[in-house]
């Protein structure tokens, strides 16, 4: 009898594995940070050794907390920090680098090249994407123009690429599979997602062998088993998800239009557009959401910087908090913002803005603005940035978002939740299981395995835990938004000194 699903969640700075039962509930969670490199300022690394081994070993860590035999877990889903890339030797499984980190800023001035020579039009018509740094196609460029050897062994198809989820599945089936998922896929600025192949146009124009590319499945199908040494008995692995179309899944937004954010340092938007991509006409990326059932679907993104990272900054850059949490009780302090706004542009403003020489700023600024002005002006801020973001997808999509789904660290701050459905109009909604990139996976696991029957019993067992529904004026939205908009025009790039004062 098998009773539970084992999702791997490979994040930025730390692997977890969850149990899941077939209500989608949580039976146990194991947690380990692994190490981060800067080598230089604006690189970011990470071993890829440690990730695989931090993995396995929380892995083992809920089996032995639970108890379980192996033989109880009905399939292991995967989904992970999206386009982090590694290079590795087929024959040896050993990488040939540490891995490119997301973050990672080295192939920016590369990255610039590419829109100088007008390639911008092409990759946003092929892949859906900006050009950025951001994705994978750049770093593997990287590695094989300067790791000695490296070219050379990646023509004579001795070398695999993959993204963290492709690096997992190999040394969990014992290097026996080489495969990724659409949504993986989709972000590595190689893939074309009108055609669901690797695009040979792209890999001439990066200069990158077709031999190192992973296999694109899909989401949700039995891709090999594990290594019986690792567990005691071979598991099926049985589906891949990035992070955010996990998370997308796992909050059941399987229809056209619904949203999702994820409030974590920075924030997510998803909304699902259905079987069709739309070119996004305000700055936003154009992602697969899955490949299920023989079915692609197609996802709206946008991405804000910074989210939790300013309450972050009121507890260690400004002191006026000792914990995080404590940011509520001193935003509830006051009535409102006294008319203060912080934009939290602290490394510039991601989606729709793109821009990423803004600064941060705190405007209105009284006699009588007190720590619990900054406080409810930081956690605004927040809100009005996934406001911007939704408000676009919506204008890109032709659809307007009946409620927006939420999950992350600061979901579980009501004051937020309250006013950004104030401020969006619509209801916010948490739901009882906040961990929903894990359930995603699990879901996409248990769908390819039968432990679930269908999406409709995933839908079911979706709950939520409490509705936020617009309880302010109008007018007083109205007002609001406009000196949201006065800050952000004063945080944005201005080229002298022309700043408006």
């Amino acid at each position: 009898m098998t009773d539970y699903i084992l999702a791997l969640d490979q994040g930025t700075t730390s692997s977890r594995a969850i149990l899941f039962d077939r209500s989608g509930a949580i039976a146990e969670i194991a947690q380990q940070e692994f190490s981060q490199y800067y080598p230089r300022p604006g690189w970011v690394e990470h071993d890829p050794r440690e990730i695989i081994d931090s993995q396995i070993a929380v892995a083992r860590k809920v089996l032995k907390k639970k108890k379980l035999s192996p033989k109880r877990i009905a399939a292991v889903g995967i989904t992970n920090q999206r386009e982090t890339t590694v290079l590795w030797d087929r024959k040896t499984g050993k990488p040939l680098f540490n891995a490119i980190v997301w973050q990672d800023r080295r192939t920016a001035p590369y990255c610039d090249s590419l829109r100088e020579q007008g390639h911008a039009p092409m990759i946003r018509e092929k892949c859906g994407l900006v050009i950025d740094a951001y994705f994978s196609g750049p770093k593997i460029r990287w590695i094989l123009e300067n790791v000695p050897g490296a070219r050379k062994k990646a023509e004579a198809g001795n070398l695999a690429f993959g993204t963290i989820d492709s690096w997992l599945v190999w040394n969990l089936t014992g290097g026996r599979v080489h495969v990724t998922d659409t949504t993986n896929a989709s972000r590595s600025m190689l893939f074309n997602i009108n055609s669901l192949e690797w695009d040979g146009d792209l890999l001439s124009l990066m200069d990158i062998p077709a031999a190192l590319m992973p296999e694109v499945r899909s989401s949700s199908e039995v891709y090999g088993k594990t290594d019986p040494d690792l567990f005691g008995a071979s598991i099926p692995v049985a589906g891949i998800a990035g992070d955010q179309q996990a998370a997308l899944f796992g909050q059941s937004c399987t229809k056209l239009g619904m949203v999702k954010n994820t409030y974590g340092t920075g924030a997510f938007v998803m909304m699902h557009t259905g079987e069709e991509p739309i070119l996004s006409k305000r700055n936003l990326l154009t992602t697969i959401a899955l490949t299920l059932g023989g079915t692609t679907t197609y996802a709206l993104e946008g991405s804000i910087f910074v989210a939790g990272a300013v309450v972050q900054w009121l507890r260690d850059g400004l002191g006026i908090i000792s914990r995080s949490e404590d940011v509520e009780k001193l935003a509830l302090s006051v009535p409102d913002n006294g008319g203060v706004c912080l934009v939290p542009a602290f490394t510039g403003l991601g989606a729709p803005h793109w821009d990423p020489y803004a600064r941060g700023i705190i405007t209105g600024i009284t006699r009588g603005t007190t720590a619990g002005h900054i406080a409810r002006a930081a956690l605004e801020g927040i809100a009005f940035q996934v406001n911007d973001v939704v408000t676009a997808m919506s204008a890109d999509s032709a659809i307007d978002a009946a409620e927006l789904r939420v999950d992350g660290g600061a979901a579980f701050n009501n004051t937020l939740l309250q006013f950004q459905s104030d401020i969006l109009g619509i209801p916010v909604v948490r739901p009882l299981v906040l961990e929903t990139t894990a359930l995603g996976a699990a879901s996409l696991a248990g769908l390819a395995v039968g432990f679930h029957d269908g999406v409709e019993e995933l839908e079911a067992n979706w709950k939520r835990d409490r509705t936020f529904c617009m309880s302010m004026e109008p007018g007083r939205v109205d007002e609001l938004l406009v000196a949201w908009r006065r800050a952000l025009s004063r945080a944005a790039h201005v080229k002298g000194e022309d700043r408006e004062q």
